[in-house]
């Protein structure tokens, strides 16, 4: 019992009780109870061990009788657990207490300090001219920090602006000792509040919803958006705030009681309408941990060898989530339809984002593709555990493990089966392979069919370009890996001498079959540096998957007048301190 009681007590952080706690008061208490317990067990002991001298004799009887001594050990026992629990207890209250009190401080206003705007904060984002943050109403110059702060990359993503957003995904820093820290780099107040852009009625994208502040725009109207690349490989399911954000026209408001999906067959009169509550109710929740990935992921490369139509998207237009919904087929079989002898070749989806003129965004996949994965197209109504949030398909989205981000159409309100593949733009006039030779002047896009699937990808999200390294020796590298049909990654490769040398990195498993990947594979490798590297390396990654696909070494062979399918061996330049 007495070791029990230490460990509890040992178990407390002091500090956190607070200036005004005793601790030899706290341990005095607690030890005061284990030594009334252990008192009351010497003495309890001692007189069984007396009565069973005295009555071996009335053994029989004894056997027969309640044992009265048992129970009072038991009673003493029960007292002195709930003394010492009680007083833990209340140890912890004030604890808790006390840390409240300490996080609600932190940031408040404090007298004597000067009051910035938020403008002149946000000329503070760079080591040059000194790193300030916000959290509340306080300002803090964390410069000298950041050097020393182990997600220093990190840290620098809210240089010139608020650290809350960010804190928010990380609870580990809701602790006192992290509020202690940041106070002591107090310089001032602010009280001016960020304001959000005016609303106009007649502007179709007003009742878009808030983004996170760390999501870098592409575009704002459509919005689209990607996370840098440190945050990306912080987490192998993409955090919801946090997962690239890729709209073709204004999100749509949905109410979930008046939603309807509708299921229908080209030529048929019959038509079932499901609403939310079918979905969730009248079919098995089935999940699938699946990538979402845009055929423009990596244009910005492309960009850099020849102009290209199409957002400048960076590496990081990719994202891994936990998708939950509804099985299609088993959506299909109770409306009537059998996907293996239905005589349909395309199943098209349809959204509920509509341009001014009142067409729709739909995809569609062919049949044989829909009867491969039949059992792993979801129509998903939860991501990571949640309600899919509004700029990612809410209230339903479908989900297609495996293929382009493009044919995974959001809103989801029409599904319809054709002998005709979808007639939207984006089906018929975008999203289509080609080589380098053709351009806008002789492109004709009904020469190759869409794009489904996509290649095999590898990027390096740590280190970022242009950092320093630590170390002029050799370089940890992190990434990740994926590849289009379930194709599960097999080997990341590593260079620092521009592919002279090659390192094999280590792949993180997926829990998934290696022929039915549909998430990303995380890897990490560490290399040697060149040594006659000047001051400068390029880090160098490239990745194969189970058919053995690899990624082709340059852009210049793969650019295309829409700059998608970039998946050239992805190279990020880092400075080498010399020796």
């Amino acid at each position: 019992m007495y070791k029990t009681a230490r460990l509890c007590s040992s178990g407390l952080s002091w500090k956190e009780f607070g200036k005004k706690l005793n601790r030899s008061q706290c341990r005095s208490r607690i030890l005061c109870q284990v030594n009334l317990f252990n008192r009351s067990l010497s003495t309890e002991s001692a007189q069984k061990t007396l009565s069973s001298k005295n009555n071996d004799q009335q053994h029989s009887n004894n056997e027969r009788e309640f044992d009265s001594t048992g129970y009072a050990v038991t009673t003493k026992l029960c007292f002195a657990l709930g003394i010492t629990g009680s007083v833990i207890w209340l140890l912890n209250r004030k604890r808790n207490i006390v840390h409240a009190a300490q996080s609600e401080s932190a940031g408040s206003l404090k007298k004597g300090l000067p009051t910035y705007s938020l403008e002149e904060v946000a000329k503070h984002n760079k080591k040059e001219n000194r790193i300030w943050v916000t959290y509340k109403n306080g300002v803090y110059d964390i410069t000298d920090y950041v050097s020393n702060h182990p997600g220093g990359s990190r840290i620098l993503l809210a240089a010139g602006s608020s650290i809350e957003p960010y804190w928010e995904m990380y609870a580990a820093h809701k602790q006192e000792e992290i509020y202690e820290m940041l106070e002591e780099l107090r310089i001032g107040n602010i009280t001016e509040k960020s304001k959000d852009e005016q609303k106009d009625s007649s502007d179709p994208y007003a009742n878009d919803p808030k983004r996170h502040i760390a999501l870098k725009p592409s575009s704002s109207k459509p919005f689209n958006a990607e996370p840098p690349l440190s945050l990306l490989r912080h987490s192998y399911l993409t955090p919801n705030d946090l997962f690239f954000v890729r709209n073709h026209l204004p999100v749509p408001v949905i109410d979930p009681k008046k939603y309807q999906l509708t299921v229908t067959k080209v030529g048929s009169t019959k038509q079932v309408n499901l609403s939310l509550e079918d979905l969730k109710r009248k079919f098995n929740k089935k999940s699938v941990v699946s990538i979402v990935q845009c055929a423009g992921n990596r244009r910005s490369e492309m960009v850099t060898i020849k102009p290209v139509k199409g957002l400048n998207w960076g590496a990081a237009a990719i994202s891994n989530a936990s998708w939950a919904g509804a099985c299609l087929d088993d959506v299909l079989k109770r409306t009537g339809i059998d996907i293996e002898t239905v005589d349909a070749k395309h199943i098209i989806f349809d959204g509920a984002d509509a341009d001014p003129t009142g067409h729709n965004y739909g995809a569609s996949i062919p049949i044989e593709m829909a009867r491969l994965l039949k059992k792993d197209i979801i129509l998903a109504y939860e991501m990571n555990g949640k309600d899919i949030p509004q700029d990612h398909g809410y209230p339903v989205r479908v989900i297609i493990p495996g293929v382009v981000g493009a044919r995974q159409v959001k809103w989801l309100n029409k599904i319809t089966l054709s002998d005709k593949e979808s007639t939207c733009h984006w089906q018929q006039k975008d999203y289509k392979g080609f080589h380098s030779s053709i351009d806008w002047h002789n492109v004709d896009f009904t020469s190759v069919p869409p794009i489904y699937e996509l290649p095999v990808q590898s990027v390096i999200c740590e280190p970022e370009a242009g950092s320093v390294l630590e170390d002029d020796e050799e370089v940890t590298v992190k990434g990740y890996a994926w590849s289009g049909g379930g194709r599960g990654i097999v080997r990341v490769d590593l260079s620092a001498d521009g592919g002279k040398t090659w390192h094999s990195a280590e792949l993180s498993p997926t829990e998934q079959p290696l022929y039915k990947t549909y998430a990303w594979t995380f890897w990490e490798g560490t290399i040697p540096l060149p040594k006659d590297h000047k001051g400068e390396v390029e880090i160098v990654c490239k990745a194969a998957d189970t058919a053995y696909n690899v990624q082709p070494d340059n852009v210049e062979g793969i650019w295309n007048l829409r700059g998608v399918l970039s998946n050239a061996w992805h190279r990020v330049p880092v400075k080498v301190p010399k020796s």
